[in-house]
């Protein structure tokens, strides 16, 4: 019997585009032998399943069923495509497991942790992972400048907390910039987190459950056009993806020790992908992505192929490991 698939994709931030193309990705690639994938669009008015002819039928939230021309459809597991919330911050999770649908992501608490990239650290501090110097800020705090330039120094970076994909975030060079970024960054999210600038090597790995082991898939180097790995960098092609990076022997055995750590420490399943500058010839991490991009272009499929890894095997593996 083939598996009803239903690959959700879309969600409510700014990524949604992205989200879109990797959902499509999925939905080219799965094995249709196996396989039957539904197109699932989950935006904020409307979450409907999208046939062949672009005809939409809503999703009945009550059971996550679809009703086509009077036939039911349920679904035997959930392929998470979706960047941002509701898909990378634990609100599917959570609603799937309560309705105890399989799928591909994380739990709802490694989803929220690491899509919190303050509580992420803070909890993998302890756990000796370096990070950046940081200062963190909730909108409506007072703003002491000096405080901020006097923790982090500059340049430093201000990022919105909770939000995917470079977006809200700015490199502040001169103190007189920083009340902008911070502007910036609260157009995002209520919450900021200001770090200091480490000048390194900046990397980028996939961690993924494959075949029930956890595999550290070939690292990717990340040299930027712009002043850093800004989303016009990531997704209009304004950097260069070096995969396997130029590291050393001794750098590329530390930072995959360090990314199966975190990975496990935080107890994860699926896919992730996170990011570390090296200081001082250590790896200090910046954030975990828990649903990564999946286009042609983005970075873990290009590990994937790295390792040897199709596509369609991947997908795939994702899939068994979320019904097992």
């Amino acid at each position: 019997m083939k598996k009803n698939i239903a690959i959700i994709m879309g969600g409510y931030s700014s990524e949604y585009q992205i989200s879109l193309k990797s959902g499509n990705v999925v939905f080219e690639t799965l094995d249709t032998s196996k396989y039957n994938a539904y197109r699932v669009h989950i935006f904020k008015d409307k979450w409907v399943y999208v046939d062949d002819n672009n005809t939409e039928f809503p999703v009945d939230k009550n059971d996550f069923s679809v009703n086509v021309n009077g036939e039911i459809i349920t679904f035997d597991c959930v392929f998470n495509a979706i960047h941002g919330s509701p898909g990378e911050d634990g609100f599917m999770q959570a609603y799937l497991e309560l309705l105890g649908i399989p799928h591909t992501s994380c739990p709802m608490y490694q989803a929220s942790v690491t899509f919190n990239k303050r509580d992420c650290l803070s909890i993998l501090k302890p756990y000796g992972i370096k990070t950046a110097e940081s200062y963190y800020l909730n909108l409506g705090d007072s703003i002491d400048e000096r405080a901020i330039i006097n923790k982090v120094g500059l340049p430093c970076f201000v990022k919105a907390n909770k939000a995917g994909s470079s977006f809200g975030v700015t490199k502040v060079h001169k103190a007189e910039d920083l009340q902008s970024a911070i502007d910036i960054a609260f157009n995002e999210d209520d919450e900021i987190i200001i770090e200091s600038f480490l000048d390194g090597t900046e990397v980028s790995v996939g961690v993924i459950s494959y075949k029930g082991e956890t595999k550290v898939l070939p690292i990717t180097e990340i040299v930027s056009e712009n002043d850093f790995f800004d989303y016009e960098a990531k997704y209009l092609g304004k950097s260069q993806e070096i995969t396997p990076a130029r590291l050393s022997k001794v750098q590329e055995e530390k930072v995959n020790t360090v990314a199966k750590k975190v990975y496990e420490t935080l107890k994860m399943t699926g896919f992730s992908r996170s990011e570390y500058i090296f200081k001082d010839g250590d790896p200090h991490l910046l954030e975990v992505n828990t649903v990564p991009g999946l286009t042609k272009e983005s970075i873990l499929p290009q590990q994937a192929a790295e390792a040897g890894i199709p596509l369609a095997d991947l997908f795939d593996n994702a899939i068994e490991e979320a019904l097992n």
